[in-house]
């Protein structure tokens, strides 16, 4: 394993640190913590919407789209600058240590993205992939719904072909909330006959339609990161079904191979940085010198360094073209255990001060205990951790199907 990724990875790195000092505007890294939001279960959400605001972060994001650093691992004629995997992870790192964002377009980058670029027709990837890479289109994820969980092959949303549009009519759940949001990418069940899998369709709709409505879903931690969105009657041209009608599941294996199973190659980044934050709230809470708070703070540090091992692990694996390794399976479900495990810790160091919130209007609470309360949330999105574990045991190890009526 190279450490190093490679003598023409540094002389990349060290063009890209180059460049950064030179054109990132003297007012950005003031804004706000850009790196406290790579922290898993980030605190401050309007804080940074505030600052993406400022002429600054607009300045070097216009930089950044004519330098083609936006949607970076994307192919050259699809607007990207066809980065591999070792260049994505040093361009996290140095955008991270010089405390500036990488600006990033959601899910219509990890996503809709991808699924467009392998399944779009040449019409399709011309006219919505520019408007990605852009920011004109931002788009939701309309998977979820109410009584199915994780079970993405469950769904009964459906979409009905009138002419050359298609209508659908639905209800979809735990959507990330975003402001700038105007699209949302549905999955819809087109031919109600078809076996779980199949009759399936991969659906780009406009949050204008008037069948759109949707409530925020309040969390533990007092905010409303999701909404609950009821599709009635809503309408799109069949030119916005991807890869065709009832092929939607082969469309989605797609993008959610990017959800699941790719290398986050940054996420030690965040890890690292809370660790030490932790570190230093148990300095100022005195227990520093307890014996079982160190042993704490040396077992959340070793896996910290386990994930970025893991991730360095897969890198290589990735540019060695294995798309799906055991390392990749497991390390999604090491890392959301490890954070739900250090928010317990964190709450614990803080002590009796972590019992009650701090005074103010509506419902505040500190940072810690944002991490204790969102990190629950991190054994269940994407799929739980038994489903992690169900996948893990058939894919990875080889081990007889679990039984089940559906199967």
């Amino acid at each position: 394993m190279d450490l190093e990724l490679g003598s023409d990875t540094a002389e990349f790195r060290a063009a890209l640190r180059n460049w950064i000092a030179a054109q990132a505007p003297d007012a950005l890294a003031g804004l706000t913590d850009w790196n406290a939001y790579v922290t898993p279960g980030g605190y401050g959400r309007r804080e940074l919407a505030a600052a993406a605001e400022h002429p600054a972060y607009l300045e070097w994001e216009s930089e950044l789209r004519a330098q083609r650093l936006i949607c970076p691992n994307w192919p050259e004629e699809f607007g990207g600058r066809g980065m591999d995997a070792r260049r994505i992870a040093v361009l996290d790192e140095e955008f991270h240590r010089a405390g500036v964002p990488r600006v990033w377009r959601g899910m219509g980058e990890s996503l809709v993205g991808p699924a467009i670029m392998a399944h779009g027709t040449a019409e399709q990837k011309a006219l919505f992939l520019p408007r990605i890479v852009s920011g004109e289109d931002v788009y939701l994820q309309g998977y979820s719904e109410p009584d199915h969980g994780s079970d993405l092959a469950g769904i009964e949303t459906r979409g009905v072909v009138d002419g050359d549009e298609i209508v659908i009519t639905g209800h979809k759940v735990w959507t990330p909330e975003s402001g700038e949001a105007n699209r949302m990418f549905v999955l819809c069940r087109t031919d109600p006959d078809a076996e779980k899998c199949e009759g399936l369709s991969f659906v780009l709709i406009d949050l204008a339609d008037p069948g759109v409505r949707y409530c925020a879903v309040e969390q533990m931690t007092g905010v409303t990161e999701y909404r609950d969105y009821i599709l009635d009657g809503v309408r799109a041209p069949l030119s916005n079904v991807i890869g065709g009608l009832n092929n939607g599941w082969r469309v989605v294996a797609t993008p959610r191979g990017h959800e699941r199973d790719t290398p986050a190659t940054a996420a030690h980044l965040g890890f690292e940085r809370e660790f030490w934050e932790l570190v230093e709230a148990s300095r100022k809470e005195g227990n520093i010198a307890d014996p079982l708070v160190r042993q704490q703070l040396a077992w959340a540090y070793t896996r910290v360094q386990l994930i970025r091992f893991t991730e360095l692990r897969m890198l290589n694996q990735e540019l060695e073209g294995d798309a799906l390794s055991r390392e990749a399976l497991v390390a999604r479900l090491f890392a959301s255990e490890y954070h739900k495990r250090l928010g317990e810790i964190a709450i614990g160091v803080e002590g009796v001060h972590a019992m009650l919130r701090p005074d103010g209007d509506g419902y505040p609470i500190s940072p810690w205990q944002n991490t204790f309360l969102a990190s629950r949330a991190d054994t269940i999105n994407a799929g739980t951790s038994e489903i992690q574990r169900t996948i893990i045991g058939e894919q990875a190890l080889g081990l007889p199907r679990e039984p089940g009526p559906a199967r």
